[in-house]
């Protein structure tokens, strides 16, 4: 009888507690590489976070530090994920960290903690969960010079000119292209574009730039540098060749491409013709034009003086606009109606805080129609895109709020009251 009586007591147990249990947020990383990973090739750490009803506000991922790596977190879209876990529902968010490392060997990823809020049945929940620690392993590469790994490495150049075509006095700008894929720009290693003896030689800053779309939805990455030549005497030069090594993850092996030497040809300038010089004018033609750049400066300065309030002015004026509450009022409408998702979210969340309120949900409290609005948009953001938002009703529900704000009486006497 004790037996039966304990079985039974068990699976109450089960079926009341366990769900109870299964019902809590958790989180969870794996490593997305290849079988092997070399020095300076990029790899994915995938974050998944669950929770059970629905985000109300999204996980953030904090940077960690591996030495002899670098981590980064790309600028992605956050991807919504649904998963039922024994009979519960759970809303989940992926994001991906970026992990560089620098050398070979074995590179230990720490547990991450991950801070959010949540909300089941109405009641919002903080939460805090972690991932757990995992480690990767990079083989040392044939070449231990090589740090920049990637796939589908190109790289070419372009005049604004015709190099072989110029005078003195000249300049032609050479431009180089990097792109790579899986992998970052700060990472693609400069050009070693050497000295072309003869011409004067300028470099600008790189201008370097991720998310490249390169058809058929993929990205990529790209560096472009900028070199300026100026030829201050006739004859010819040669720009020298450019050779550009990396690591290639699509053959596995080391790989370089080359960029051919271009032959510059100066000529000489064309000759101008003298200027005749001009007769001796009378004094008083002299004094007029004294007179006349007088003049002239006396209004240029006048000008200036102009030039420079106008701009403080026209700032205070903007200023004035801008922190005015029905011009906030009228951007939050313009980016409820057009913007992403994310930002309207974002958009009313700064309304609040900038209207004094702690949270987005304390300022909609007294506003029905609008409170309704930010339930459905939260629940389309962070329940797995299950919520009924409607730009237009928040719109028409913001502007209503803007019109009861504008009749509130003020709580201060009159400054002149009339007897």
């Amino acid at each position: 009888m004790r037996r039966i009586v304990a079985r039974l007591f068990t699976m109450l147990l089960a079926i009341i507690g366990f769900p109870a249990l299964a019902a809590e947020p958790f989180a969870r990383s794996a490593i997305d590489a290849g079988e092997t990973i070399m020095p300076g090739e990029q790899i994915r750490l995938t974050v998944d976070v669950f929770a059970p009803g629905f985000f109300t506000s999204p996980p953030d991922l904090p940077l960690f530090d591996i030495p002899d790596a670098l981590v980064t977190l790309p600028q992605e879209r956050a991807q919504n994920l649904v998963k039922t876990v024994d009979g519960v529902q759970y809303s989940g968010i992926r994001k991906h960290y970026a992990i560089v490392p620098e050398k070979a060997g074995s590179f230990a990823v720490p547990p991450v903690t991950i801070e959010f809020a949540y909300s089941v049945d109405g009641k919002p929940i903080e939460a805090s969960v972690s991932t757990e620690a995992s480690i990767f392993e990079v083989a040392a590469a044939a070449n231990s010079s090589t740090l920049f790994a990637a796939h589908d490495v190109r790289i070419s150049q372009s005049f604004n000119g015709n190099p072989a075509n110029l005078k003195v006095g000249d300049a032609v700008v050479r431009t180089i292209v990097i792109t790579a894929k899986e992998t970052q720009s700060m990472l693609l290693p400069p050009v070693d574009v050497g000295i072309a003896a003869g011409l004067k030689q300028y470099t600008r800053p790189p201008m370097l730039e991720d998310g490249v779309s390169a058809g058929r939805g993929e990205i990529e990455s790209r560096r472009t540098e900028t070199i300026s030549y100026v030829a201050d005497a006739e004859g010819h030069f040669s720009l020298p060749a450019v050779r550009y090594t990396w690591f290639d993850l699509d053959s596995s092996g080391q790989t370089s491409a080359d960029l051919p030497a271009v032959k510059v040809s100066v000529a000489a300038a064309p000759a101008r013709n003298g200027i005749a010089p001009e007769p001796e004018r009378p004094a008083f033609e002299h004094r007029r034009e004294v007179m006349l750049w007088i003049l002239v400066a006396l209004v240029a300065a006048g000008c200036f003086w102009s030039a420079r309030l106008l701009p403080r002015v026209l700032r205070r004026l903007r200023s004035h606009i801008e922190n005015s509450k029905w011009y906030r009022l009228r951007v939050l409408r313009g980016t409820i109606l057009t913007a992403e998702l994310p930002q309207v979210y974002a958009a009313l969340q700064k309304w609040a805080a900038s209207d004094g309120y702690r949270t987005l949900s304390d300022h909609v409290a007294g506003l029905p129609d609008l409170a309704r609005e930010v339930l459905e948009l939260e629940r389309t953001l962070y329940s797995g895109g299950k919520g009924d938002f409607d730009r237009r009703r928040a719109a028409r529900a913001l502007g209503r709020t803007a019109s009861k704000a504008s009749g509130v009486a003020s709580a201060l006497p009159p400054l002149n009251p009339v007897r």
